[in-house]
């Protein structure tokens, strides 16, 4: 038997782990994990309960079954419905990526654009733009794809009657069809001119900078970027013989034939989601700017430097450290947002493989699950950049 001495002891223990703060704090996460395990443990045990009580069997070979059912947009790689389930659920990710990727570009461009003009002084600029932004912020994105959608739907001809350019780019209500190139043999050549000019950018720029940080001397770093990536490939492209041909969408029946195609769906909904979360990064982008004490522009307009250079070298590098962390959700909540794609007909993952293959082979919870993880992935990997990048910009230590 324990003396009363040994017990003594014992308590006083727990009770000097419970004190310490770490040591309490990592109880408690553990009690907390172990509660969250039991009670996800009960959920798992209810489900299979009742699946085995209605005759289900959870099971992903229905991934390898043909899918039976079209996708009209598929950039990337081709499908027909004789492909699997798996194929489709691919071609619905890459559709995903595909809007994720283009409205966070077109959305950081314009939400950077309208938080300066948000705080221009022209009254007029600023109050248009102010108006937009809190129009726009207060109305569902549903609303906002579904009102952009419908515009492009019943505003253009249809494609007997589409609107030419030069008769070689054609907007109709079925999408917009422009020229899409053939390559020839020897493009490689241009595409690995294309890489190496990339990375010719990337050291110019790194020199340039050191050369500005310790003798003050500012190159035109955008001009000369934008010369090497168009000038190399160019004279490469012109010595291996021009090796790419151009092919013209033509109407052929009731539609276009040849060429690119950018349906309609596509175009509604990165538009939309990219105007929509731009008014937010706008309002992110005002405050970051805001935070900046007005002594920094005062003193860069103290020693002779423009409006646009002070802007670009003074007050954006600062407002960054406070911009990047609320810029993270607003590319969060862009791609989560894409998967109301299933409201227009746009075929995204959630369409795909949480949507027609869900109700074709009635496997509710193996689809989600793939639906969730897939979205979890995205997620994780976005914040993930955005916190390397925010480290990146923080003030190091001198």
């Amino acid at each position: 038997m324990d003396s009363p001495s040994s017990k003594s002891n014992q308590a006083s223990i727990l009770l000097r782990l419970w004190r310490n703060q770490e040591h309490r704090s990592t109880i408690i996460q553990i009690f907390t994990i172990v509660i969250m395990l039991v009670f996800l443990g009960m959920i798992v045990r209810n489900v299979d309960t009742n699946m085995r009580t209605i005759g289900k069997e959870f099971s992903f070979d229905f991934l390898n079954s043909p899918a039976g059912y079209d996708i009209t947009f598929q950039p990337f790689i081709s499908y027909s419905p004789t492909d699997t389930h798996t194929r489709a659920g691919i071609v619905g990710l890459l559709n995903t990526f595909l809007v994720a990727i283009s409205g966070i570009i077109i959305a950081t461009i314009l939400g950077f654009t309208l938080g300066i003009l948000r705080l221009s002084n022209n009254w007029l600029v600023s109050r248009i733009v102010y108006v937009f932004l809190e129009f726009t912020r207060n109305v569902p994105i549903l609303l906002h794809i579904l009102f952009v959608y419908g515009i492009f739907v019943y505003t253009f001809p249809v494609p007997k009657k589409a609107i030419s350019i030069s008769d070689t780019v054609f907007f109709s209500n079925r999408g917009v069809y422009t020229p899409a190139p053939v390559f020839e043999e020897g493009f490689k050549y241009v595409f690995i001119s294309i890489l190496i000019a990339i990375l010719i950018i990337f050291f110019f720029i790194r020199w340039s900078r050191k050369v500005q940080d310790t003798t003050g001397k500012i190159y035109p770093v955008f001009y000369i970027s934008i010369a090497i990536l168009i000038g190399l490939p160019l004279v490469i492209f012109f010595s291996a013989g021009s090796p790419i041909s151009i092919e013209i969408p033509a109407l052929k029946g009731f539609n276009f034939k040849g060429g690119t195609s950018i349906k309609p769906e596509y175009i509604a909904l990165t538009f939309a989601l990219s105007y929509y979360t731009a008014c937010f990064i706008a309002e992110i982008v005002r405050g970051g700017i805001l935070a900046i004490s007005k002594g920094q522009t005062e003193a860069a307009h103290g020693l002779g430097m423009r409006p646009n250079r002070t802007l670009q070298l003074i007050v954006i590098p600062q407002a960054l450290r406070v911009i990047i962390p609320p810029l993270c959700s607003q590319y969060l909540n862009l791609t989560k947002n894409s998967s109301l794609a299933i409201a227009i007909g746009y075929m995204d993952v959630v369409a795909t493989i949480g949507g027609i293959s869900l109700m074709q082979t009635g496997k509710e919870m193996e689809t989600m699950i793939i639906v969730l993880l897939i979205y979890l992935c995205i997620s994780l990997f976005i914040s993930a950049f955005m916190n390397w990048f925010n480290r990146k910009m923080a003030l190091e230590d001198r």
